[in-house]
């Protein structure tokens, strides 16, 4: 929702400046994203007067031009069609920086003529689309004076973002009751909100006092619902003999710093009101129409040219607005292009209705159609202000585009049933946690236009859709009291030591991630949401979003991989040269959400060494060591995981692998990217990454917080070496399992220290060195034990094709 500080106080008597309203917006509860003023970027920009113009000597399509902006004339080399002397426009000086082409105005010698600085047209300057020529301001707009001064262009424009509960803040007006009620100001009578436009002379002498229906004494239109359960009331009022015109400068303005482009003064009108009272409405040409306008449900395969220029394939679950020959608009959302209004419309018909918020809703999702009117319908309007609203758009029509007004036809009924509730002020203390005094809440409640009687009967506005219960009148007192001053106060404690309360996945997660924070590993936390496209390397996106935000955020992820890699490229874009990442999330698969942590290194592995003057790029074995670290941590039986296969075609081809309890119990996947992966990421490699699965993790016996006993073996450890000529294809990992389960008692450690290939290894074999650590139990090993020992360790080697190397 984005307004202006000026257009705030027409609705709000207030002295205060936009920092203050800013920070009262924020303590009441409305989020500002942004507080911003167009004429910073505009302020050097001033009005200049076109002295002479004089061809260019040596270009037929530039003209020299001698410009004054309040400091004399300087020379300007000008390509706009329409510059002639007496031409009174912008100009930027050197030095200057000109928005639209994002560029420094400097002197500058054009085809051999200096020229210093710039005319501008007003797209240079972001203020519009045209670009045929250079602006042209009255002849008597004042020379030297700042453009964003005389356009009235220095008022600060908000963004607040406004939650799905605050309906009635999707319009100026009400965001300006809201700051009344705390006290920034006084809200204006709506009435007196709008003699405002009587003053700017662009309309007629007299505006009313107090808004009432204009009924005219030309026969009402046609119209009717059909569908009274999603448009139970639909008003209209046709006004006749208007000019469609351009927009009146006022209102441009203000649609203008917001953001919208101006497009005729009717369809405006339309887009004000939405934006200033949260009423939306909609503007027919009634010579485009055929028969009665009808609020009905659509028929299957039914379609729409919305006003956006695609169409759209409507079902029987939507509402729409019709006449005999077609469908029109797709009811509180967007209307269609055949009946929009034009520069050759002279009649029109005015539609204002009220629609239910769920089904504006799920149709805009089924549509994947989102605009102001679907904002605001799905939310919920006031259904209490159909014919105020319909008589401001009809007062501001007839003032700027003239006509004569219809009698008004009301079809249907708005559902503006009283609703009330029974309030106790106590509740205040009671959730709130702090006290307001009674009648202090009576005054809040009241000025945010609740009804409180004397035994706190409160009586709800029709706008605010979001009161339930006595607990939201308790919410809407906190606000604005301030929510700054609701006190911290900790929950009460059991006497005794405290049961813990994290479940066995929830430590399994805390232990992972302490333990891959202390390896020096930086969390991240990114989107849940993929492109389709970065999904792809890693099996698709199985779950797909029905209205995403957008198509880079189309599909839940199916691994953490994507969004770390973009992370470190956003680094390594910043010159970072090692990256170590990590995040503990969930990936989302065909079956489930599984809870991940993935680590991802980029860049350097080890700082240059000194010997060498070269830094060590990370590799497969760094993933592995990390994905070994963490599950261990974890509390994974990290001593009988296999090394299973390659990593798939995620992964780098002889690069990667899994980590198993077998080839059905994988607990991580580690390794290199594939180039292909990287490519489809769009990011830069090597990168190396491990993704550890924790809820493959085996459960572990709850045996207590106590650590086990240390009870170290009083006998010393023996080490014996190994070496074995073993295919050239054979994994080490089974080698040295098998050798482990040659004496599970005395053998505690087997490790490989040495890969040997070369003079001595015949074709086709490798060497593998193996250290094992042999712990006696209750006697020292004599020689006979120790040959013992080794003879198994041999022999289960020899089952693995291994032989003893000579």
């Amino acid at each position: 929702m984005k307004f202006t500080l000026g257009w705030l106080k027409e609705h709000l008597d207030t002295t205060a400046d936009a920092a203050a309203v800013a920070d009262a917006l924020t303590r009441i509860g409305l989020e500002v994203e942004d507080v911003s003023n167009p004429a910073d970027v505009l302020r050097p920009f001033k009005i200049a007067k076109v002295l002479t113009a004089a061809p260019h000597p040596q270009a037929d399509k530039l003209q020299v031009l001698s410009v004054d902006a309040g400091d004399g004339p300087l020379q300007v080399v000008c390509g706009a069609p329409n510059a002639r002397a007496g031409l009174v426009g912008i100009f930027g000086a050197p030095g200057t920086w000109v928005p639209g082409p994002d560029m420094t105005l400097k002197v500058a010698a054009i085809r051999g003529v200096e020229s210093n600085g710039m005319m501008c047209s007003f797209r240079e300057l972001l203020l519009g689309e045209d670009h045929d020529g250079i602006v042209e301001l009255p002849a008597d707009a004042p020379v030297g004076t700042s453009y964003a001064e005389y356009a009235g262009l220095d008022d600060p424009l908000f963004d607040v973002s406004v939650t799905p509960n605050r309906q009635d803040c999707m319009g100026v007006r009400g965001i300006a009751r809201d700051l009344a009620a705390f006290g920034l100001g006084t809200l204006k009578p709506l009435a007196e909100a709008y003699r405002w436009f009587r003053e700017t002379g662009e309309g007629t002498a007299e505006w009313f006092t107090s808004i009432q229906p204009i009924e005219g004494h030309s026969p009402a239109p046609d119209v009717r619902t059909d569908d009274p359960e999603v448009c139970p009331a639909f008003y209209a009022q046709a006004v006749s003999g208007v000019t469609n015109h351009d927009t009146p400068l006022w209102m441009s303005r203000y649609l203008k710093l917001i953001g919208q482009k101006p497009i005729s003064v009717l369809v405006d009108i339309t887009n004000f009101v939405s934006v200033d009272l949260g009423r939306p409405l909609h503007v027919y040409d009634r010579a485009k129409l055929s028969g009665a306008l009808v609020a009905r449900k659509a028929k299957d395969g039914e379609q729409v040219l919305a006003l956006n220029g695609k169409t759209y394939t409507l079902d029987s679950t939507m509402t729409v607005i019709a006449d005999d020959a077609m469908v029109h608009d797709i009811g509180g959302i967007m209307g269609g292009e055949h009946s929009g209004v034009s520069e050759t419309t002279t009649d029109v018909l005015i539609e204002c209705a009220y629609f239910d918020p769920d089904h504006i809703a799920l149709t805009g999702q089924r549509l994947a159609l989102t605009s102001d009117a679907r904002q605001r319908f799905e939310r919920g309007v006031d259904p209490a202000f159909l014919d105020d609203g319909l008589a401001i758009a009809t007062k501001l029509v007839l003032d700027h585009c003239g006509g004569t007004a219809s009698a008004i036809t009301r079809a249907g009924e708005p559902p503006v049933a009283q609703r009330t509730l029974a309030y106790d002020p106590a509740r205040v203390l009671a959730l709130g946690g702090f006290d307001v005094p009674a009648d202090r809440q009576k005054a809040i409640l009241e000025r945010l236009g609740f009804g409180v009687s004397d035994d706190f009967t409160v009586t709800i506005p029709t706008w605010r859709r979001d009161i339930d219960g006595t607990a939201d009148l308790v919410e809407e007192v906190v606000r604005i009291e301030g929510l700054d001053k609701v006190p911290s106060t900790p929950l009460p404690r059991a006497e005794g030591v405290a049961k813990p309360t994290a479940s066995p996945e929830q430590r399994v997660e805390r232990k992972a991630r302490r333990a891959a924070a202390a390896r020096g590993f930086a969390e991240a936390v990114t989107w849940s949401f993929l492109s389709e496209k970065e999904a792809a390397p890693f099996g698709g996106g199985h779950w797909t979003l029905a209205n995403p935000i957008s198509e880079d955020l189309k599909v839940m992820r199916p691994s953490l991989v994507p969004g770390l890699a973009r992370a470190a490229q956003r680094n390594r874009d910043r010159g970072e040269k090692a990256i170590r990442l990590f995040e503990l999330g969930r990936r989302y698969l065909n079956d489930a959400e599984r809870p991940t942590l993935t680590v991802l290194i980029a860049g350097d592995a080890a700082a240059r060494d000194w010997r060498t003057g070269k830094a060590r790029l990370a590799d497969a074995y760094d993933a592995k060591a990390e994905a070994l670290a963490v599950l261990a941590a974890a509390g994974a039986p990290v001593n009988r995981l296999q090394l299973i296969g390659p990593g798939g075609e995620t992964w780098h081809p002889g690069r990667s692998g899994q980590l198993g309890l077998g080839p059905k119990m994988i607990l991580a996947t580690f390794g290199e990217l594939h180039p292909e992966t990287l490519k489809a990421l769009g990011v830069e490699g090597p990168m190396v990454a491990a993704e550890i699965y924790l809820d493959a993790i085996p459960a572990k016996r709850d045996a207590g917080r106590a650590r086990p006993a240390y009870m170290p073996s009083a006998l010393q450890a023996v080490r014996r070496d190994f070496a074995f000529l073993v295919p050239a294809d054979l994994a080490a990992d089974k080698l040295t399992r098998a050798i482990a389960g040659a004496d599970k008692q005395a053998i505690t450690e087997v490790s490989l220290f040495d890969v040997f290939t070369g003079a001595g290894v015949p074709e086709g074999q490798k060497s593998l060195a193996i250290e094992v650590m042999l712990q006696p139990a209750d006697k020292s090993f004599d020689d006979a034990a120790l040959k013992a020992i080794a003879d198994r360790i041999v022999a289960a080697a020899a089952k693995q094709g291994a032989n003893l190397r000579g």
